[in-house]
């Protein structure tokens, strides 16, 4: 009966066990596309059959198999939009944000655990449970919010890839053939994941490498000051000269898309979910390996911000720099060694940029499945993604391709859009992991839950600032600000209602719940 009763309270036992074995049911992973995660330590496991087993001890050798998600989603944290970010931190307000970028990155982390964590726990993710916990209506403004954030942001990272290219080709290539050009990653994504999911992570783990690289050589160039950084990271700092430039950097770190993403890339792993240790053990190496990537992360946009902040912080250009001409003004200021600066920081962007547009078109895929239960296959559902993105991207690389100006008021808009979007990503994710009904045993303490809401309410808040700072200086005129009003009516109801929906218990989870144990005491 014990056992029985650790049985059930595994989520996929219990609300949705059910669906899993639906063959109509969309899947984030097929079984044998999954990683083996088992080692030679499984042999002091429980005999099979058996329900569970001890706790295991720490397996270097497994944490290298769990490796690999946090990876890919880190790059969300590493895009072109953040290196703007960045760089117009260090520029303007030197060191002095540095501290912001932590504690930003660090909420970061906490909203990726519990997307992994609800993606290891229920066996299936956010999208998904999306479709199941909300009704029709509102499942499908959910997706049109996450398709909108995606494309909004796949923007973006084409945009700086092609900015990228630009620079590495001396102008020779203009933005829109750049465009054209990064569109043909798709290509290189549906081949690499052909080829398997570790093959697909250990790409991503490359690109990584290489922004880290060539930041890093950066750094070693430009020599910031070491002191300033470390007391830029301790030492909270903010006036109001930065009050935009620290909006940014929170405003940066989340990435609507990223929340739905990593809760599907954890189900990548074989987990034995009928084991309620097993389940223990893929969130421990899981959030072992999230922090790991992020902390890299970390390091990564600490090194573009001081570059900036060594470089041209008090200067008369400090407030013009932005992605586009930024490695024209690193090659004035430094010009380069062995190697130029203006190419290094080229390589860096473009990796950058064409990790995050794969990235972008493999959410895409698991978003567009979770929420309309799309049974294509992958590689249908991947150009039906990139084409949502790739068509207003040529157009906006064709228009904006005119001036330094232009692009920046862009990248303003596209800021802004993705500022919208977090409620409707943060909002349903913490509703789902602090639900017993959904999560069994694995629900989020109430220390936990409280936690996160503060810092989801602060992330709404942050973005919020900035998407009113900017309609008030861009929207002029009654008829415009009267539907300006009407719509942010709606858009406060909608964040209203979800956040209500969350505080009460579905019915249809409820009875999934009181049926399974009715059918486990009657079968005991």
């Amino acid at each position: 009966m014990a056992s029985h009763g650790k049985e059930v309270a595994a989520p996929l036992l219990s609300s949705f066990g059910a669906r899993d074995s639906d063959d109509e049911s969309e899947r984030a992973y097929e079984s044998d596309e999954k990683v083996e995660i088992s080692t030679s330590d499984d042999e002091f496991s429980p005999a099979a059959g058996a329900l569970d087993g001890p706790p295991r001890p720490f397996s270097w050798r497994k944490l290298w198999r769990f490796m690999g998600p946090g990876f890919l989603m880190c790059i969300a944290f590493l895009d072109p939009g953040n290196l703007e970010g960045d760089l117009q931190a260090g520029a303007i307000a030197g060191y002095s944000l540095l501290w912001l970028l932590l504690w930003a990155t660090a909420m970061g982390l906490l909203i990726q655990l519990l997307s992994a964590r609800l993606g290891v726990a229920t066996g299936r993710h956010l999208a998904e449970l999306c479709r199941e916990e909300y009704p029709q209506w509102a499942r499908l403004a959910l997706w049109l919010m996450a398709e909108t954030a995606l494309i909004g942001a796949d923007i973006q990272e084409v945009i700086g890839s092609s900015i990228a290219i630009k620079t590495l080709s001396g102008g020779a290539i203009p933005l829109w053939a750049g465009v054209v050009i990064t569109a043909l990653d798709c290509f290189l994504f549906l081949f690499l994941e052909n080829y398997g999911v570790r093959k697909l992570e250990a790409f991503f783990g490359f690109l990584v490498a290489t922004m880290g690289v060539s930041f890093a050589v950066m750094f070693g160039q430009t020599k910031p000051d070491v002191n300033e950084l470390l007391i830029g990271v301790i030492v909270p700092k903010l006036s109001s000269r930065t009050i935009r430039q620290a909006v940014g950097v929170v405003g940066c770190v989340i990435m609507p898309y990223n929340v739905f993403l990593h809760s599907a890339l954890v189900q990548s792993r074989k987990v034995d979910t009928r084991k309620e240790s097993r389940i223990k053990e893929a969130i421990k190496y899981y959030s072992i390996e999230c922090t790991i990537a992020l902390v890299i992360s970390f390091l990564i946009n600490v090194c573009v911000t001081t570059v900036f902040a060594k470089g041209f912080y008090g200067s008369e250009v400090a407030r013009n720099i932005g992605l586009e001409n930024a490695g024209n003004f690193l090659q004035e200021k430094y010009g380069g060694e062995i190697f130029p600066i203006l190419y290094i920081w080229g390589i860096g962007l473009l990796a950058s940029g064409q990790s995050s547009t794969i990235a972008g078109t493999y959410a895409g895929q698991f978003i567009m499945g979770g929420f309309l239960n799309l049974r294509l296959k992958k590689w249908v559902r991947a150009l039906i993604t990139r084409s949502c993105a790739i068509v207003p991207t040529i157009v906006v690389a064709l228009f904006f391709d005119t001036g330094e100006a232009t692009m920046d008021i862009l990248n303003e808009w596209l800021n802004v859009l993705q500022a919208i979007q977090i409620p409707f990503a943060l909002i349903p994710l913490l509703t789902l992991v602090s639900k017993e009904q959904v999560m069994g045993t694995f629900r989020i303490g109430r220390v936990t839950e409280v936690v996160t809401w503060v810092v989801v309410a602060f992330l709404i808040s942050i973005n919020g600032y900035l998407l009113l700072n900017f309609l008030s200086a861009e929207v002029h005129g009654t008829l415009m600000t009267s539907i300006l009003c009407a719509a942010l009516a709606m858009y406060v109801s909608f964040v209203i209602y979800l956040i209500l929906q969350g505080s009460s218990l579905h019915s249809r989870l409820a009875l999934a719940v009181r049926k399974s144990f009715s059918a486990g005491n009657s079968t005991v």
